[in-house]
């Protein structure tokens, strides 16, 4: 595979706000943090619109292992293309990371480690390897048109359901600035109807 993950059924970087896939409900999740008056941190989690399009960074997008079983994520992560690390423990699962952005959302970090969601961003991959010989300077605008439903057979014979993201390169941009620079978010999240929209107004 692209990525060299094994997905069949048998740590570093800066700081980002993040967006997640839930696997269970099917929906990209928006997670914003902010801290209160008495300083505390607090995060609110919002559903995305969607259709919804973002550029995203393949050329470094990285793969490796990840786990939450101290609570927090805990990444191991090589640039693709590099040695993959050692697996650090039994918890560590194939993971990939990889920052994507748009104007509404600013420069955010995406990752997961659930098999059917990286056999999807397996398929993104291969396409972009494909067609950034013809796009040589752009990156790929990546559009989540729809939620597909998988049904996995465990080990024990029983069923369970995942929502995956339907998603493909939908077209070449230059790279905007914001993937490099960080542009900020807005402070709350608001809906746009981006299948309208035209593509200077997202990026």
């Amino acid at each position: 595979m692209a990525l060299g993950f094994a997905t069949e059924a048998k740590a570093s970087g800066d700081i980002l706000p993040i967006v997640k896939w839930d696997a269970k409900s099917g929906a990209m999740v928006r997670v914003d943090r902010y801290q209160d008056a008495g300083g505390a941190w607090t995060r609110d989690e919002n559903d995305m619109e969607i259709p919804v399009k973002f550029v995203a960074d393949f050329d470094n997008i990285e793969v490796g292992w990840l786990s939450f079983a101290g609570g927090a994520p805990d990444f191991h992560m090589v640039k693709i293309g590099g040695e993959m690390p050692a697996r650090p423990s039994p918890d560590h699962k194939n993971a990939f990371r990889l920052r994507i952005y748009n104007k509404d959302l600013g420069l955010r970090e995406f990752s997961h480690s659930a098999k059917t969601v990286l056999r999807k961003m397996d398929e993104l991959h291969s396409q972009f390897e494909a067609e950034r010989g013809a796009n040589e300077g752009k990156v790929p605008v990546i559009a989540i048109t729809s939620v597909e439903k998988i049904s996995i057979t465990t080990p024990d014979g029983s069923k369970s359901t995942y929502r995956v993201p339907s998603w493909k390169i939908a077209s070449w941009v230059d790279r905007p600035e914001g993937l490099d620079g960080g542009s900020s978010p807005a402070p709350a999240p608001k809906p746009l109807v981006q299948e309208a929209a035209e593509e200077d107004d997202l990026f």
